[in-house]
């Protein structure tokens, strides 16, 4: 009798398990896709995005070779291009600086901006962090500035050692969506880079600044025949649920994303 009832407990906790381990959107439809270029190895992005939906499957896109990765992207419902290395200086026209440069990882730049061209020409929602906010503006023709600190007059501090003291505040733009989403015109922002965009790249729009005019958040200017596009120069992924600039961002992602994978 109480091998039974040992066995019958096991049975009961091990269904509570599972049934509680996930939470399933309400219409009950397929899990979404979601492409990340490069995870983080504390899980920080991917623990982003399960924080809204616990059930989206991610796909670490660095491991598998630019070729693989377009293979996946096929099947996916929205890409999150990731923070990290330098981009190649070469690409808009500064291989002379390339010594002001951190570390560059040419086969990343490769993956990311095929990654890139693939969700714009087939309007898979995009968004960039970062890093993937600069290489999202690169691969639309646009600059950077090398190095914020010598190049750039500010009194702002944009990078720190320790991202986890790295905040400043930004200024949002009316009318964007930056705004309509956040409902802000100014706040606070986990943000830490020594690089930022100089030139916009051709179809974008800076929806955020830094107080010393340097951009934090870029959009499409015009909508119009484009998939959904928005990027960030600061971490939403080390923000807590209640910031304006977190939440609503991960939120809006996923929605455009469930929305695209309804129609394709």
């Amino acid at each position: 009798m109480k091998h039974i009832q040992r066995f019958l407990l096991i049975v009961f906790l091990t269904g509570s398990f599972f049934s509680c381990s996930n939470t399933k959107p309400e219409n009950n439809s397929k899990p979404l896709r979601i492409a990340i270029s490069r995870m983080h190895r504390h899980h920080t992005y991917s623990n982003w995005l399960h924080r809204y939906d616990s059930t989206v499957m991610l796909y670490d896109m660095y491991p598998l070779g630019v070729e693989q990765a377009l293979k996946l992207a096929k099947t996916v419902d929205g890409i999150l291009i990731t923070g990290g290395e330098d981009v190649n200086p070469d690409f808009f026209g500064k291989i002379d600086d390339t010594a002001r440069c951190g570390t560059i990882n040419h086969y990343r730049d490769s993956l990311e901006m095929a990654l890139i061209h693939y969700a714009i020409s087939h309007k898979v929602p995009l968004i960039g962090i970062c890093r993937g906010e600069q290489i999202i503006n690169v691969d639309l023709g646009g600059s950077l500035i090398i190095d914020i600190p010598t190049d750039w007059d500010t009194v702002v501090k944009h990078s720190s050692k320790d991202w986890k003291l790295q905040w400043h505040e930004v200024n949002i733009v009316p009318g964007t969506q930056m705004a309509k989403i956040s409902g802000k015109t100014h706040g606070i922002v986990s943000s830490s880079h020594h690089q930022a965009i100089n030139k916009l790249g051709a179809g974008l729009r800076i929806s955020a600044y830094a107080p010393d005019s340097i951009p934090e958040a870029i959009e499409w200017a015009d909508t119009t025949s484009k998939g959904f596009l928005m990027a960030t120069q600061w971490h939403p992924e080390h923000m807590d649920t209640l910031s304006p600039f977190s939440a609503p961002y991960a939120k809006l992602f996923l929605k455009k994303a469930s929305n695209y994978s309804r129609n394709k």
